[in-house]
């Protein structure tokens, strides 16, 4: 029997979706969109569902939910009842930029369509495997105990890119997940074994808007001397810092376009930005003891050559070296046929991961 299956991925400036047919051998995708949210993702469901009902000719038996954090309670998916929404809105703090969207999107839809089964898909479960001294921060253990500390995140699509690797998976896999957020993954035989973002999704490597790491020291100061409020600290961080802090744009290719005309700031920017992943890289690299394959995703690992090139120039006595040319056009392998890690670009498809845990889950319900 075919299941019709919405898949929603609210994002913290996108949504998007897709509606596939599976029937338990194959996996067809009828439609997908990515909306630009102007304003909450609620606003956007009657045109999502409607896309929906055309695809599916009538409704969705099978709706997948991304939610960003699942915490300490929830490493797999979970069918989605009130109980559980109550407990994701316990996790709001850990991510304040993506929960409460989320979370509006849920209750929005289950409200439309409440004969579907509806399933949350969380970024953090990919990560379970972290090992204790991946997750610790070197905090009070009391504060380890009591949920404080590394959970990572762009799950889905780290769990994507293993799979699409297929049988032949790398077992030393670095993968950079990079778009308006951004992360950054060491993976040991398909295991989740280090991440670059923490408690919550503004830390690690800068973003479109989030900071990435600070020295502590920087949030102490705008406390105390600056006078800003924790509130005017955390729109900080999440929203007026990353690339946009630095350049006043969280647009990667704008920001490309004007380096190139001589801009001094989105110079800045792009290189700040590259030079992070590099670091980031350099230390999975110690983590893995080498690395078989490198693997960029996400909208700007996809569609800007120039990161990647700054990202890996001066590398090759690490094992990876660039296709400048490959690179240039986006090649699904844009490494030398010499270097020893291979480094792929892979389309990310977290809406396909969305869909295939849904679909698991409830087929046996």
């Amino acid at each position: 029997m075919s299941e019709g299956i919405l898949a929603l991925n609210a994002g913290s400036s996108t949504l998007k979706y897709s509606v596939y047919r599976f029937d338990g051998a194959a996996e067809v995708e009828l439609t997908s969109d990515t909306l630009r949210k102007a304003g909450p993702a609620v606003g956007a469901v009657e045109e999502v569902l409607a896309a929906a009902r055309i695809a599916l000719g009538g409704e969705p038996s099978l709706v997948g939910h991304r939610v960003v954090h699942g915490g300490s309670s929830f490493t797999s998916p979970v069918e989605l009842d009130e109980a559980v929404l109550g407990r994701i809105e316990q996790l709001t703090p850990l991510a304040p930029l993506h929960v409460p969207p989320a979370l509006s999107l849920i209750r929005a839809v289950i409200e439309r369509l409440p004969r579907a089964r509806h399933v949350a898909c969380f970024d953090t479960s990919f990560h379970r495997t972290l090992p204790e001294v991946a997750r610790r921060f070197a905090l009070p253990s009391e504060l380890y105990e009591g949920g404080v500390r590394r959970y990572g995140f762009h799950g889905l699509s780290y769990e994507y890119v293993v799979q699409s690797l297929g049988p032949n998976l790398p077992r030393r896999l670095l993968v950079a997940h990079l778009g308006s957020g951004a992360s950054m993954a060491a993976i040991l035989g398909g295991r989740s074994l280090d991440t670059s973002m923490g408690l919550t999704p503004t830390g690690g490597l800068p973003m479109g808007t989030r900071s990435g790491d600070l020295d502590p020291g920087v949030l102490l100061h705008l406390l105390k001397q600056r006078g800003l409020s924790a509130e005017e600290v955390e729109e900080l961080v999440d929203r007026e810092s990353g690339l946009k802090g630095v350049a006043g744009s969280s647009d990667m290719s704008e920001l490309v376009s004007r380096r190139n005309g001589g801009d001094a700031l989105a110079f800045a920017a792009v290189e700040l930005f590259s030079y992070a992943v590099k670091k980031q890289l350099g230390a999975y690299l110690a983590v893995l003891g080498g690395a078989d394959c490198l693997v960029f995703t996400g909208g700007i690992g996809e569609h800007v050559p120039l990161v990647r090139e700054l990202s890996l120039s001066g590398l090759a006595s690490l094992g990876i070296q660039l296709d400048l040319e490959a690179n240039r056009r986006n090649a699904p392998i844009i490494s030398a046929p010499a270097s020893p890690c291979q480094v792929r670009v892979v389309k990310t498809n977290e809406d396909l991961m969305i869909a295939r845990h849904a679909f698991s889950l409830t087929r046996g319900g």
